[in-house]
C-alpha cells in the first residue's frame, strides 16, 4: 500500500490539506484533493518542491496548476504502483491456476485409482462397496470444484490483461498529439528525459531539431484554422516520412515541431533537417473550399548537439535560440546552435 498512517494520523492529514485547499483558486474535488493530501502526506519530495517553490513566489494554485502538479507528480506514480500491482497479481493468478491445474491431475489420478480398487473390492465385500462409491462420488465433486477454479482463474487473469491493454492504450493516447499523431510535448519530455540520462559522451549525439512553420498566424487570419491545421499535418507528415529508426519526432506545441536524434553528429542532423526544409518548400496544400493552392509554406529549423552534464531544459532552449536565429536571418533556413 502507498499510505499506512492510522485513522488518527490521515485525520488530522485531511484537516491540514482542506485548510491549504481553502486557501487556493481551485475548486475542492478529488484532483485538488489528492494533490494536496499528499503534499501534507509528506511521501512525495517532487511534489512537496514544486509546490514550495509556487507558494514562495506567491502563487495561488488555480484550476490549470492543480492539474499540471497532478499529472506530473501524483498520477504517474499511482500508474506505476497500479502497473506493479496488476503484474503481480497477475503472477499470483497464475501460479494459483497452474496449482488448481495440477490438483484437478492429481484428484482425477486419484478418482481413478480409487474406482479401480472399488470395483475389485466390491466383488470381495460387497458390504464395502456403498462406503467407496460414497468417497469416490465426493473425490469427483471435488475434482468438478477443482476444474471449476481453473476456469475461473483463467477467466480473471484473462480480464486483468485486458485491462492492462487498456491503460495502455490510454497512456499512449495520453502522450499523442490528436492532429497529427506525432508524440505530443509531455511525451518528448519523457523521450528526452531517458535519452539524456542514457547519454555516452563517447558516442555523437544526442542531437536536437527545433522546426517552426514561417508566418503561420498570417497563415490562419488568411486563409483560416482549418487550412492552418492541414499545414501542421504536413510538416507532421514530413516528420514522419524522414524520421526513422530510434530517432523521434514530436509536435512541441502550435506550429512548433521538435526532433530527437539519439546518436546523430551535428553534421548528419543538419542533413536531416536541410531534407525536412526542403520536403516542406515543395509541399502544395489544397484549399478545401474552392481547390485553390495558395503560396507554397517554408519552415525555419534550428540544431543543437547535447553537452555532456546539462540540462534537458538548457539543451531544448539552445536549439530554440538557434531556431529563431534562423528566423531572425530570414526563414527557411537551418542554424546551428552555438558552442
Amino acid at each position: 500500500m502507498k499510505y499506512h498512517d492510522s485513522v488518527e494520523k490521515s485525520a488530522e492529514h485531511l484537516g491540514h490539506a482542506l485548510l491549504l485547499m481553502a486557501k487556493q483558486a481551485a475548486a475542492m474535488h478529488p484532483v485538488s484533493f489528492a494533490v494536496w493530501y499528499e503534499y501534507v502526506a509528506g511521501g512525495n519530495p517532487a511534489l512537496n518542491a514544486a509546490i514550495d517553490k509556487l507558494l514562495q513566489n506567491g502563487a495561488v494554485l488555480d484550476e490549470k496548476l492543480t492539474y499540471d502538479l497532478y499529472d506530473k507528480h501524483v498520477a504517474e506514480i499511482n500508474e506505476q504502483v497500479a502497473q506493479q500491482f496488476s503484474d503481480g497479481f497477475q503472477r499470483v493468478l497464475a501460479e494459483m491456476s497452474s496449482s488448481a491445474a495440477q490438483a484437478g491431475d492429481q484428484a482425477g489420478q486419484y478418482g481413478n485409482a480409487l474406482e479401480e480398487w472399488c470395483t475389485k473390492q466390491s466383488s470381495s465385500n460387497p458390504g464395502a462397496n456403498h462406503n467407496v462409491n460414497s468417497i469416490l462420488g465426493l473425490t469427483r465433486n471435488m475434482q468438478g470444484s477443482i476444474v471449476s477454479l481453473k476456469g475461473r482463474l483463467d477467466e480473471s487473469r484473462n480480464e486483468i490483461e485486458n485491462l492492462r491493454e487498456l491503460v495502455g492504450k490510454a497512456r499512449e493516447d495520453a502522450l499523442t498529439d490528436g492532429l497529427t499523431g506525432l508524440t505530443n510535448r509531455r511525451g518528448f519530455d519523457v523521450e528526452l528525459a531517458a535519452c539524456l540520462s542514457a547519454a555516452d559522451s563517447g558516442l555523437c549525439g544526442p542531437t536536437l531539431l527545433m522546426a517552426d512553420i514561417d508566418h503561420f498566424k498570417q497563415v490562419n487570419d488568411t486563409y483560416g484554422h482549418v487550412f492552418g491545421d492541414k499545414v501542421i499535418q504536413a510538416v507532421a507528415q514530413i516528420m514522419k516520412n524522414n524520421v526513422k529508426g530510434e530517432n523521434r519526432s514530436a509536435r512541441y506545441g502550435g506550429e512548433e515541431f521538435v526532433v530527437l536524434l539519439p546518436n546523430t553528429s551535428t553534421v548528419d542532423a543538419c542533413q536531416l533537417a536541410e531534407m525536412i526544409r526542403t520536403d516542406f518548400e515543395r509541399v502544395r496544400i489544397r484549399h478545401s473550399l474552392d481547390n485553390w493552392v495558395p503560396a507554397n509554406f517554408s519552415v525555419s529549423l534550428g540544431v543543437a548537439s547535447y553537452k555532456a552534464g546539462e540540462l534537458a531544459a538548457d539543451f531544448v532552449a539552445r536549439a530554440d535560440v538557434a531556431l529563431y536565429a534562423s528566423k531572425k536571418e530570414g526563414r527557411n533556413r537551418v542554424t546551428v546552435a552555438k558552442g
